[in-house]
């Protein structure tokens, strides 16, 4: 009976403690990003590589995406309101529920993926094989070759990214509506319009820095804290997709509480 109160006590302690750990080491390492913003020629050119890597590589996923997304809301929208309601009405569900909603969430969670496994699987390894304790024992600082350049290209690349989703989604949904529904180009644009708000569109830009920010701060920690052999690194990368794609989901109802209000 004692052993087993004992063993409950450790897991409640490790509970609180893991999580405070966690918070600490994440601390450390925004202080350590932060001392490293000072070597602009470390970083620079990394950061435009990265970025580069970032765009070209996640374009074709992103455009992919984004036309389906479009379209499904087209079908949808046309399924849902023709009948009683004008069917302008499909050209506002299309735009609003893209800009608003599903571009800056589902290329987040897709770039969670694609990006974030990338990061805490090179970084993991790098740690592992104690490249990173090379770096270090050299009087490098990790921060400014390996963790700011991948933050800070998420922070350049993936609002870009996601306003280009917002317009091929959007665009996507307009050939649909047309061809399935038989809208007419100034129903649909006048549709686009009655219902927009200047705001929108910095809406959806502000969600995709946020987005940003979660993808790459999360998966570079993940990564750069990873322990214990190939085994840390699979739960590394299994980590920082599972927060990261929490986290987004988690911002967007902050930032739809924070901004978007009646």
């Amino acid at each position: 009976m004692s052993s087993l109160v004992e063993w409950a006590m450790f897991r409640a302690g490790r509970s609180v403690l893991d999580p405070l750990a966690a918070v600490g080491r994440f601390a450390d390492l925004m202080v350590e990003m932060g001392r490293g913003l000072v070597e602009v020629k470390i970083w620079f050119p990394r950061t435009m590589e990265e970025a580069w890597s970032i765009g070209v590589g996640s374009l074709f996923i992103v455009l992919m995406i984004s036309s389906f997304t479009g379209g499904v809301t087209a079908l949808q929208a046309g399924y849902q309101f023709t009948g009683n309601i004008p069917i302008y009405v499909v050209g506002s569900l299309v735009t609003e529920s893209v800009v608003l909603e599903l571009g800056p969430v589902l290329v987040a969670l897709i770039l969670a993926g694609r990006i974030g496994a990338r990061y805490a699987a090179e970084l993991g390894t790098m740690r592992v094989t104690e490249q990173i304790d090379a770096l270090e024992s050299l009087g490098r600082s990790p921060a400014s070759h390996l963790l700011i350049p991948r933050v800070l290209a998420c922070l350049l690349m993936i609002p870009v990214l996601v306003v280009i989703a917002d317009f091929v989604a959007v665009g996507t949904g307009w050939v649909i509506a047309k061809s399935t529904l038989g809208i007419s180009n100034q129903d649909f644009a006048y549709g686009a319009r009655v219902y927009w708000h200047p705001l929108d569109g910095w809406y959806s830009i502000i969600k995709g820095f946020f987005f940003a920010a979660a993808i790459g701060l999360i998966s570079c920690y993940r990564g750069y804290t990873t322990q214990q052999g190939a085994e840390g690194v699979g739960r590394s990368v299994t980590g920082a997709v599972v927060t990261t794609s929490v986290l987004v989901l988690l911002l967007d109802v902050i930032l739809a509480k924070l901004i978007l209000k009646p």
